[in-house]
């Protein structure tokens, strides 16, 4: 039977005991938003680290946003997965419009979410990139692009549940990958949990200022 938890802040509780275990020196712990940052609070508190959050948004196929051919981060850098743009029959350029769409909504995450701070340096630092769990990792790997750029010394990449054709992927984006379920047979993330509504603007904020500060 396919493990399951009852919420992301279940899976996060169970998902921060396994990397309490992983040997992680003053991690930063940044959820994606929005559903990754539900994961990311309790994996936090377990670390007794530092949380915050990075905003990546998905480039959905026209007509089917759910299906992610790129991610597009907070940053402006922007990642595409090459086997889904050759499946769909598509071009980066093809894509350009949903793009800066993307871009301008994570703008507003980011205003709304940091309201008016900076985003927490990740210099030097350890990295623990949380998601609610990971598909095709496109979104993942444009957040370890991103804090590779900004000069990250270790990225782990964790979540309670990651598609198993998916991990050798992020790995060869130079990360580790802690999950509590590698799926064979993934389909969509919501089937590993009871609970899976939408996380809301309000939520993700409300955990962050939540959080402890460090």
């Amino acid at each position: 039977m396919t493990e399951r938890w009852a919420d992301r802040a279940v899976a996060g509780a169970r998902l921060g005991d396994r990397l309490a275990a992983a040997g992680l020196t003053g991690p930063l712990v940044l959820g994606l938003a929005r559903g990754g940052v539900e994961v990311a609070a309790p994996v936090a508190a377990a670390l007794s680290a530092q949380l915050d959050v990075l905003v990546v948004r998905k480039v959905g196929r026209p007509g089917q946003p759910e299906l992610g051919l790129g991610a597009v981060t907070e940053a402006g850098l922007v990642v595409w997965d090459d086997f889904g743009l050759a499946a769909a029959g598509l071009f980066p350029a093809d894509l350009s419009a949903v793009v800066e769409a993307e871009r301008a909504e994570c703008g507003r995450r980011v205003s709304a979410y940091r309201e008016g701070r900076p985003a927490t340096a990740v210099d030097g630092r350890t990295v623990v990139l949380v998601d609610d769990g990971i598909a095709t990792g496109v979104t993942a790997r444009a957040a370890v692009r991103d804090v590779r750029a900004g000069g990250a010394a270790r990225v782990v990449v964790a979540a309670p549940v990651v598609a198993a054709a998916t991990v050798a992927g992020l790995a060869a984006e130079g990360c580790e990958v802690v999950a509590l379920l590698t799926a064979q047979r993934f389909g969509a993330v919501s089937r590993f949990y009871d609970r899976f509504d939408q996380t809301s603007d309000a939520t993700v904020l409300s955990l962050l200022r939540s959080r402890p500060e460090r």
